[in-house]
């Protein structure tokens, strides 16, 4: 019989909770030194969504549990029919969650509205947990008139200041110093609320990563770093990134609290981070979070993962540890979802995706000089010069212009 106990956030933080050499069937860095010494790794669930006997948890009740597997549905739908539009040619980019849609939507429902988010780039379950809607989703990829960056930024980095998430930005680890800051000027302004930073473990291994630990350390900023630790940085494998036992160890070097937990584990990165940001809140100092994950498809349409891993290993991921699988398994557990309820939920996913993008592709793009406004209350001069220069580029060799971009 598995019997629920309440921990302590400083117990959960701790990481003391299941000593394994093995996190869910992913080993830890085998070139580490420390090798009887590793950080435990939090876990709730085993592979098949059943409570592990001696892990306490705080409970996740019929609505929230409900919604959060939802979300992850939606996100594993919604990337499933984009991925294929991009192939189709209709977007030029995409990026997937896939293998990883737990740690975001999980940290999204255990967070309050009011925190703010600086995301990486597989950060769309915050985004529909706080409700960007599906259309907005296609929008942004369409980059059409309705897109909330006006077709400015290539597709899947979104963004959105009324839910406070910051747009995500390409270069690789630049959002970390970023959220040090942030989360110094909520402090300063005395807010109910935390910085939260996400990032994968291909950025650990950036200057910005180790200068944000350290800034956020010695100013006792209230900031969450939440690494999706999933083995690779796009081709590079973690024993070619560094030799610490992972990423969790870098956050105690710079005298961080953290703690190491299954990122394939819904309800435990639910806890985790609850208990972390709570922490990061009432005691107002950073905390890191190392979830560990695997990334399942390719780290974008612009990648072949085939070429430097095994269809074998991939797909032992995608069937045996599927954390958008094993979450459902745990909620279905509880009677709160059944057969029925998972094909019309599906259906109805399938069909309401299909139709943003159609609406999304119908819609005009945004007007040329939206190019160059929004960032300056006054246009400056080298910005005007530039639409001109650009402008009379157009007049000169107009077919080489899309034609569905309105100059006026």
């Amino acid at each position: 019989m598995y019997i629920h106990k309440r921990r302590s956030n400083k117990e959960i933080i701790g990481g003391s909770i299941t000593k394994r050499r093995k996190i869910d069937g992913r080993n830890q860095n085998e070139h580490c030194e420390a090798t009887e010494n590793r950080v435990a790794c939090y876990r709730v669930l085993d592979d098949h969504g059943y409570p592990i006997a001696g892990t306490t948890f705080d409970q996740v009740d019929e609505e929230t549990a409900v919604r959060m597997y939802k979300s992850m549905a939606s996100l594993e739908i919604m990337d499933s029919i984009f991925y294929e539009a991009q192939r189709q040619g209709r977007v030029s980019f995409y990026l997937t969650s896939t293998g990883e849609e737990g740690i975001s939507v999980a940290t999204a429902a255990a967070l309050s509205p009011h925190d703010i988010i600086l995301p990486q780039y597989r950060e769309a379950g915050i985004l529909l947990w706080r409700g960007f809607t599906i259309q907005d989703f296609a929008n942004q990829c369409f980059g059409n008139e309705d897109d909330h960056g006006k077709g400015r930024q290539m597709p899947v980095h979104y963004g959105s200041n009324h839910l406070n998430f910051f747009t995500v930005s390409s270069p690789i680890a630049t959002q970390l110093p970023q959220a040090a800051g942030v989360a110094y000027s909520l402090k300063m302004d005395g807010k109910d609320a935390c910085a939260v930073a996400f990032t994968g473990d291909g950025a650990t291994s950036e200057g910005d990563f180790h200068a944000a630990m350290n800034f956020a350390a010695v100013m006792e900023a209230p900031v969450l770093f939440i690494c999706r630790n999933n083995g690779w940085a796009i081709s590079t494998p973690i024993s070619q990134q560094f030799r610490s036992d992972g990423v969790v160890v870098k956050g105690q070097a710079y005298g961080i609290r953290s703690i190491r937990v299954d990122g394939n584990d819904a309800l435990a990165v639910y806890n985790a981070i609850r208990a972390a940001r709570e922490m990061v809140v009432r005691e107002q100092k950073p905390v890191l979070v190392e979830a560990l994950t695997y990334r399942v498809g390719h780290h974008s349409t612009s990648d072949d993962s085939t070429k430097y891993r095994s269809l074998k290993e991939i797909e032992e991921w995608r069937r045996s540890r599927n954390p958008v699988t094993r979450f459902r398994k745990w909620v279905e557990s509880k009677c709160w979802w059944s057969d029925e309820e998972e094909a019309q939920l599906r259906g109805t996913l399938r069909k309401q995706v299909l139709k943003a993008i159609q609406i999304a592709e119908k819609i005009k793009k945004p007007c040329l000089e939206d190019l160059f406004s929004d960032v300056y209350e006054q246009v400056p001069s080298n910005l005007r010069q530039q639409e001109k220069s650009l402008r009379q580029t157009i007049n000169k060799h107009p077919q080489d212009f899309p034609s569905d971009v309105p100059l006026h």
